[in-house]
């Protein structure tokens, strides 16, 4: 059967729809995840440490820091791909290098972060959310065509896939996220796909329910089913070619200020509404961490969570692995906090996170066998505020 039976047939001929399909499956190696490192602003920033709050957030720290990261020796045994900000796609390294280049040679595929946020005007007429504003809708779909097609030519074929983040908030007294916000979510997602997959970018939809709030996990699960549900119809209605794309969804949880729920029921849960609503044709499901509340540890709680789906449901259709920010940085950054002489510390902390998580996509890893740096430890009352 021709592969130009599926996805976008009247755009993309048999050829192109196979170089998506190969990208996307090297994205879904066994055992590889993805490093989001398309924070708009240094990703220590969001590290909730008073000494890295204090690196100065300037373009050249933020090369030479991700240019660190990218280089670390054996990264890729881990990390599949390197999600850039739009910044980074086109800055070089202090020794005149192309980060692109630096992630390319050391194994990795570089992809970019193409939506433009959102205004916290919201939209009109919708709830105040937990994050003190209205249900809002992303933006950049004006010009996605020639920014993908530019992405795709920058440094001789830079890019190969490319993400775009859209937002939910839960408030189960509010009836949040609405039907409105729920369209208009999805569908702009399920454009944002089909530009990017005509371009010969690989897209990551993510439509991101936060964790901000009250709600019980029993609420999340009920919202990211009927939020899925939706985005998997939007995405045929727009002819997505499910071989060549990825999904980064939420891991079904407990609002941070509701009752804690424990890593089975999260990834007993998280599983069961993946079954629910992906189709087996999407190769690959690789989750967002998500904000935590201030007595948890991000990093160890993100990798035990991958890790308890992958150990209690080890026989899935799709590689069910990571797509983390903060989860994979925190001890990194602290422990670079901008100086030359932490580099080699910092990419061992980097690694042994990466290894941590890759242990997670087969189940296997042990809880406290990777240091982190802990929910408390040099902590800061500041947080960088959505979105990143």
């Amino acid at each position: 059967m021709s592969l130009a039976l599926g996805g976008l047939p009247s755009v993309l001929p048999a050829d192109k729809l196979a170089e998506l399909k190969e990208t996307a499956g090297k994205l879904c190696a066994p055992g590889k995840g993805f490093l989001a490192a398309d924070e708009s602003a240094g990703p220590w920033l969001r590290a909730r440490h008073v000494e890295a709050a204090k690196i100065p957030d300037v373009a050249e720290n933020r090369a030479e820091y991700r240019s660190m990261c990218f280089a670390t020796p054996g990264l890729s045994e881990h990390i599949g791909g390197v999600i850039l900000h739009w910044e980074t796609l086109f800055q070089r390294d202090a020794q005149g290098k192309a980060i692109v280049d630096i992630i390319k040679d050391n194994g990795m595929i570089p992809g970019i972060k193409v939506d433009k946020g959102y205004n916290k005007k919201g939209i009109w007429g919708t709830p105040v959310g937990p994050l003190g504003h209205p249900e809002v809708a992303t933006v950049g779909l004006d010009d996605l065509q020639q920014r993908c097609h530019q992405a795709v030519l920058a440094y001789e074929q830079g890019a190969r896939f490319a993400k775009w983040r859209n937002v939910l908030q839960l408030d189960p007294a509010k009836h949040m996220p609405t039907e409105l916000a729920i369209a208009d979510c999805v569908h702009t997602l399920a454009r944002y796909a089909s530009i990017s997959q005509s371009e010969g970018l690989v897209p990551i939809v993510e439509p991101e329910i936060v964790p901000n709030g009250d709600h019980d996990i029993h609420y999340c699960a009920r919202m990211t089913e009927k939020v899925l549900a939706a985005q998997f119809k939007a995405l045929a209605d727009h002819h997505i070619y499910l071989e060549g794309a990825v999904l980064k969804p939420n891991m079904v949880k407990n609002g941070l200020g509701g009752p804690k729920a424990t890593a089975e029921t999260i990834a007993t849960l998280s599983v069961q509404t993946l079954l629910r609503t992906v189709p087996a044709s999407m190769p690959g499901i690789f989750f967002l961490s998500g904000e935590s509340a201030r007595n948890e540890d991000n990093e160890e709680e993100a990798t035990i969570n991958l890790s308890t789906m992958n150990k209690l449901f080890p026989k899935l259709p799709w590689h069910l692995s990571f797509s983390y920010g903060k989860a994979l940085q925190r001890t990194c950054i602290v422990t670079w906090l901008g100086k030359a002489e932490n580099k080699d510390a910092a990419q061992k902390a980097l690694k042994a996170r990466a290894n941590a998580n890759s242990d997670a996509c087969f189940g296997k890893y042990t809880p406290g066998s990777c240091k982190s740096l802990g929910p408390e430890e040099g902590a800061s009352s500041k947080v960088a505020s959505e979105p990143y």
